[in-house]
Formats: C-alpha cells, sequence, structure tokens
C-alpha cells in the first residue's frame, strides 16, 4: 500500500512538473497538455469543484481570471497590458503603498505598543488576521471595517469567513451524501455554512452598494486620483461587468478570503519559527540595520515599501517558512477524461488527486537531507540572491496559469510588517504554549500564538519580561506537529473515488 501510494505521488509530481515547465497561453481552466503524453487531460483547480465553488461563488472562477487575463495567461500583477485593470494598475499600487503603510503605523504598531507597555498576553495570529482582513477590504472596497484596534471588536465577517472554511474542510473529509443530507435538513456545519453566507452575502451586498452611490455622486478629484483606487471601483469602472452584481459579489469574497486567510497564516508561523531560532532572528536584525542609516539602526522606526524589497534575507527566510508551513496545506484536481499518469497510475473523471503541500515541503528526494531544518540560506545563491526554484517544486503560490493573483502583492505586505515588528520588538511565544496546526483548508494554528513583547532598543526590556522561550509541541527543526490525525490527512497524497 505505501509502495503504491508513493509511486501515485511521483507520477502526480513528474505530471504537475511537466505541465507548468510549459509555455501556457491558452484559457486559464485548463492546464498544458504534458509533452510525451498518451492523452489529452486537463486538470480543473480544487476550486472549480462543486463542493467549494456553489459557496465561494462559480461566477468567479469561471469568469473572473480570463478578464483579468485575456491575452497572455499572465496570473500575477501587474495585470495583462490589454485590460482596464492593467491600465489601472498604477492607481492600485499606490493605494496599496499607502494602505500597508498606513495599516502598519496606524493600526498594528498601535496594538502591540499598548501590548508592549502593558506588559500583556497577545494573540498575534488574531492580531495578523485583523490586520490582513482590514488591509485587504481597503484594497478591494475602499472601505475600511476597523477591526484592527486596541479594543479589538468583533466582526461578523471574519467570523462568517471561518464558519466558511472550516465547513469546506469538512466537504473534503466525509462523504459527498453526508454533507449532503446535512445541508438538505439544515444541520451541523452545513447549517453554520448557510447563515454565514447570508451574514457575508449582506455586507458584501452593502459594499458594493455603498460604492455605486459614491461613485455616481461624487466627481474624483485630483488628489484623490493620487491616493489610488480599490479593485471594486476598477470592476464598476468596467463597462462588461460593472452592472453583474453576481460576479462583483464573489470576486469580493474571494480576494477577501485570499488576502486574509493566507498571509495571515504565513506571518503567524514565520513569527513562531523566528522566536525559536535566535540565530535568525539576529541575522534579520542586522540585515534590517544594514539597509538604513546608521544614525537609526539602533531606534524606532518603520520601513517604506521601497526599502523593504532590498531585504533578500528576509525574503529567503519568508520562502523557507511557506515551504515547511504553507497557508493552504493541500490541493487536489479532477481529470475531465480517464488518463495515465507518468508513474503508471489510471485516473479517470470519477476520481480526485489530492496532494499535500505540507508533506511535499519536508520530502527528502525534493528538497534534501536537510529539508525539515529551518535554513533562509537554502534560498540563497552564491551571489546573496534569491535562488529561483521551479514552481512545481515550491507550489505555495500554485503553478502554471493559475499562479497567485496576489503573489507580489503578498510578499510586499508581509516583509513590511515583519520588519516593522522584528527591527522594533523582541518576541517570546509564552512557556508551554501549545502549537499546533488547526484542521482546515487553511493551516491556521489550533490555539492561536499566545505571545509577549518588549521593545528591542531598551536593554532592560529583556529584564524580567519574558517566560521562557520554550514552547511546547514545537514543530521546527524535523520535529512533527502533536496532532496525529492532522499529520496523516496532511501527508497522503491519494485518489479517491467520489461517492
Amino acid at each position: 500500500m505505501c509502495s503504491h501510494g508513493t509511486g501515485l505521488f511521483l507520477g502526480c509530481y513528474r505530471l504537475f512538473s511537466a505541465m507548468c515547465t510549459r509555455s501556457t497561453t491558452g484559457p486559464p481552466e485548463f492546464y498544458a497538455k504534458p509533452e510525451g503524453s498518451r492523452s489529452s487531460v486537463a486538470f480543473f483547480s480544487r476550486v472549480n469543484i462543486p463542493n467549494v465553488s456553489d459557496r465561494l461563488g462559480a461566477h468567479f472562477f469561471a469568469r473572473a481570471v480570463c478578464k483579468m487575463c485575456k491575452s497572455s495567461g499572465c496570473m500575477q500583477f501587474p495585470f495583462d497590458s490589454h485590460s482596464t485593470l492593467a491600465r489601472a494598475h498604477p492607481r492600485f499600487h499606490r493605494l496599496l503603498v499607502k494602505t500597508t503603510q498606513d495599516k502598519v503605523e496606524k493600526g498594528l504598531i498601535k496594538v502591540l505598543e499598548h501590548v508592549s507597555k502593558q506588559g500583556l498576553v497577545v494573540d498575534l495570529q488574531d492580531l495578523f488576521q485583523r490586520l490582513t482582513f482590514d488591509t485587504t477590504c481597503i484594497l478591494v472596497t475602499g472601505y475600511d471595517p476597523g477591526c484592527l484596534s486596541i479594543d479589538l471588536p468583533h466582526v461578523p465577517f471574519t467570523k462568517a469567513m471561518d464558519d466558511v472554511t472550516e465547513a469546506i474542510f469538512i466537504r473534503h473529509v466525509v462523504p459527498e451524501s453526508v454533507w449532503k443530507f446535512q445541508r438538505w435538513v439544515s444541520i451541523g456545519h452545513e447549517k453554520k455554512l448557510r447563515n454565514a453566507r447570508k451574514t457575508l452575502d449582506h455586507i458584501i451586498e452593502k459594499y458594493i452598494s455603498m460604492k455605486r452611490d459614491e461613485l455616481s455622486r461624487v466627481v474624483k478629484s485630483n488628489d484623490e486620483e493620487e491616493e489610488g483606487n480599490d479593485l471594486l471601483t476598477l470592476y464598476l469602472n468596467e463597462e462588461e461587468i460593472k452592472n453583474d452584481y453576481k460576479f462583483l459579489r464573489d470576486t469580493v469574497l474571494n480576494f477577501m478570503i485570499a488576502g486574509r486567510d493566507t498571509s495571515s497564516s504565513a506571518l503567524t508561523w514565520f513569527l513562531w519559527l523566528v522566536s525559536t531560532h535566535s540565530d535568525i532572528e539576529e541575522k534579520i536584525r542586522e540585515e534590517l540595520k544594514s539597509n538604513i542609516p546608521a544614525k537609526e539602526a539602533n531606534k524606532w522606526r518603520l520601513f517604506r515599501i521601497e526599502e523593504v524589497g532590498k531585504l533578500v534575507y528576509l525574503h529567503s527566510a519568508l520562502c523557507k517558512a511557506l515551504r515547511l508551513y504553507p497557508p493552504v496545506p493541500f490541493q487536489h484536481k479532477k481529470p475531465l477524461k480517464p488518463y495515465t499518469l507518468p508513474s503508471g497510475h489510471c485516473v479517470d473523471p470519477k476520481m480526485k488527486i489530492l496532494f499535500s503541500l505540507y508533506a511535499m515541503g519536508r520530502m527528502k528526494f525534493i528538497w534534501g537531507e536537510d529539508c525539515v531544518e529551518f535554513k533562509p540560506e537554502r534560498w540563497l545563491s552564491k551571489r546573496g540572491m534569491i535562488k529561483h526554484e521551479p514552481s512545481y517544486k515550491f507550489l505555495v503560490f500554485n503553478a502554471g496559469p493559475r499562479t497567485c493573483l496576489g503573489k507580489e502583492v503578498a510578499f510586499t505586505q508581509m516583509k513590511a510588517v515583519l520588519a516593522a515588528i522584528i527591527h522594533n520588538y523582541n518576541i517570546r511565544v509564552v512557556e508551554g504554549y501549545p502549537v499546533v496546526p488547526n484542521a482546515s483548508i487553511i493551516l491556521y494554528m489550533k490555539h492561536g500564538l499566545k505571545s509577549m513583547l518588549a521593545p528591542a532598543h531598551m536593554e532592560e526590556s529583556l529584564k524580567g519580561g519574558f517566560p521562557s522561550q520554550e514552547v511546547s509541541g514545537k514543530m521546527a527543526g524535523g520535529s512533527q506537529p502533536n496532532n496525529s490525525s492532522l499529520l496523516t490527512w496532511f501527508s497522503l497524497s491519494f485518489v479517491y473515488k467520489l461517492r
């Protein structure tokens, strides 16, 4: 059984390698036919499976990407040069820069300063979810929900999104007949899912209505143009789709989920790894100091977007953390017609192919003998530049025509946040606090990341202010999460019959 599973995984891995090394210019719904394949096959992405798209909106998956990438299949900012979004990209980028800087300075730092001065324990995962939700909401809709503040208010939208992602995960692990019955009688996770969707629809409808009213009565001044445009404004200025409510709703929802959940997960796991590897934390601090004036090296400061672009070691450490703890830990594909994988295994449309990015990031035959060690240097070339890894090998941002739309946006935001935190604060996880992943389509920490902070540029800040650095459930350096059932799920790459 083990050899069969290993062979099947190798077959999927080789197939994905072949697909992603070819140039793909066709519609984004399809992957290119691998060289030497015996039949033509296309694999839908996991999000096109009905049990996901009926919750997140089929309109987005069927149309949004095609509208943004009409000619070249480019799936990454900036958008294709022939689209309206491409022409608006400079304005969107200005909004990205302004929003990121404002939220870090006026939102995140204010909360961290309060926590540090009061000697409080804070859940960093919760803070990052609030930060990325506020930022994404501004970029997508132009409105700030203001959930990142000292009083940490309750936000119905975020609770509803958590219920949606949890229910989607359950749909992946129980027979289809079970969750469909729960949906029919409105019980369990399906009841929570139905209520969550009502909440999301109501809030998104309000945002769209507010934006339409704003655009109908306000003539933008030059100053407003300089601040940039959010995505909803760009869409509502597009004649072809401005009256398509379902498309607008699905687009807003999907960008909100993608922007909030994945980035906050990555930030949480990264800071946990750094807090348990003091040598790497010090190297990141030294790089931060080397890229600013010497007189500011030991002073409190924030980093501009253009400054974080020069942080090569921080970027490499972030890539390493993303490989060990990918925000989306597994994916699946579905063949449209019978096909034989390079390994010799046969698949057909009644099957799903599941592969675990979490497991792939720990496989020695892919990454080497020391693959589970947190060594950012692996991502640096001899010249000190970021070493390129093929997208089919480093699948965190997907590959081929489905490469993440916001890859560069995500890196920019995460490095700006991490630079501000690591340069200005010392972080220690609460002693004995369990650090384990949650069973979800997003790799969250099950219990959050409870930590304490102290100013990094005060010698007395470490005197009696922190608990021990040791943390139970430690996963770095080759040790595994204290959750055997979850590891079993994440470690499997298999094909199973749809019921």
